[in-house]
């Protein structure tokens, strides 16, 4: 198990408001491992968004399920989000989804 293992569990983890992983829209701030506990630094597009139970239960879900994992540690990071935080592949599916 190393971290690029768990950072691609994580693209597999789509927003909820959008068709586009948590890692492309630059939510994902920081991934470790200690040993089998998988941390994760998330933040989001606002201070008040309402699908952070969601993101953090599927970030969950999606871990535990690798070979290796035992435990999901999420910090909540409120740090500013903004289009740059987003890979190109992200703004790309966006574009392909009439949101520009």
């Amino acid at each position: 198990m190393t971290v690029e293992d768990v950072r691609a569990a994580l693209r597999e983890v789509d927003d909820p408001e959008f068709p586009i992983s948590i890692v492309d829209m630059g939510l994902v701030r920081g991934v470790a491992l200690d040993g089998s506990c998988a941390h994760v630094k998330l933040t989001y597009t606002s201070m008040g968004c309402p699908c952070t139970e969601l993101i953090k239960a599927d970030v969950r879900e999606r871990l535990l399920a690798l070979d290796g994992v035992e435990n999901v540690e999420i910090e909540e990071v409120y740090e500013e989000w903004r289009r740059e935080h987003m890979t190109r592949r992200g703004i790309q599916t966006l574009r392909e989804h009439g949101v520009a």
